[in-house]
């Protein structure tokens, strides 16, 4: 019997996937879990619309990603902090304070997809990579400005 997964069952299929199973199988497990479907045209034509819709949903979100990541590398990020002798920072600046400091320029970006390897110690420009979207990476310049 040929079946369309409503969720991952482990050992059989993923979801929105049609596989053909043991009607015994199908009817005596998975349908009355709600965990699949049968396969039948109109439940088909609605598994591809769904399928549609989402790739969709998932260009429009690199489409919005590509763009964020031109204004961010146009950008220049300042943030200021205190500094000592040398050019050396007192404490650090975190991803945190890069994620405040654009906030305040008016790109509202989690500070978890700035990819900072170590904090910035020195005053300066320094190059911050990104992370918007699982194919696209923006690179922002961070400028430490003494106080």
């Amino acid at each position: 019997m040929k079946v369309i997964f409503l969720q991952d069952v482990k050992g059989q299929g993923k979801k929105g996937e049609v596989k053909e199973l043991s009607e015994g199988y199908v009817r005596n497990f998975l349908f009355p879990k709600n965990l699949a479907k049968p396969a039948s045209d109109g439940n088909l034509k609605t598994l591809d619309a769904q399928n549609a819709a989402e790739k969709r949903k998932k260009e429009q979100e690199k489409t919005d990603a590509q763009e964020l990541a031109k204004r961010l590398e146009e950008m220049k990020v300042v943030v200021k902090t205190k500094a000592g002798e040398g050019g050396r920072l007192f404490g650090a600046i975190t991803s945190k304070q890069i994620a405040e400091a654009l906030e305040a320029q008016g790109v509202k970006l989690d500070k978890r997809k700035i990819e900072l390897d170590e904090p910035i110690r020195t005053l300066g420009v320094t190059q911050v990579f990104v992370k918007l979207h699982p194919d696209v990476k923006a690179k922002l310049s961070v400028h430490a400005a003494e106080e």
